[in-house]
């Protein structure tokens, strides 16, 4: 006679049910534990804030494009620029106060050179804020 039958039959097959007790158990030891974690994890300090009236500021930073076409021409927000312009235009733009976000966007057939020459000319000009544009 083998465990969960009541006949007096013997049949030799197994159990082909799952227990759920232990499941169940350890459903509701996680669900204590995270009962009683909980208020620790939200823990805050409450603090009445006091109330004041001030704008946010409106200056927001200028963003410029400079394309590198495949040709190697630099483009100043799509408009043709030199290189002398384009050196000057730097120099310039390094002196604004925020100091503008740099988008550069180089055509992959153009020669690495051409866009070390413009990384190394925003460096000589002080621009610190540079950013590539490429596409997922």
């Amino acid at each position: 006679m083998a465990f969960g039958q009541f006949d007096d039959q013997d049949d030799d097959q197994l159990l082909g049910e799952i227990n759920m007790v232990p499941l169940i158990d350890v459903m509701l030891v996680l669900l204590i534990v995270f009962i009683v974690t909980l208020p620790v994890i939200n823990h805050a300090v409450k603090v009445d804030l006091p109330k004041a009236a001030a704008s946010p500021s409106q200056r927001q930073a200028v963003t410029i494009d400079l394309t590198v076409d495949a040709q190697g021409q630099y483009h100043w927000n799509r408009e043709p620029v030199s290189d002398e312009a384009l050196r000057e235009r730097l120099t310039a733009a390094a002196l604004r106060q925020p100091q503008p976000e740099l988008h550069i966007r180089g055509d992959k057939a153009v020669p690495y050179e051409r866009v070390a020459q413009l990384l190394a000319a925003a460096q000589r000009a002080g621009l610190t804020k540079l950013g590539f544009v490429t596409e997922p």
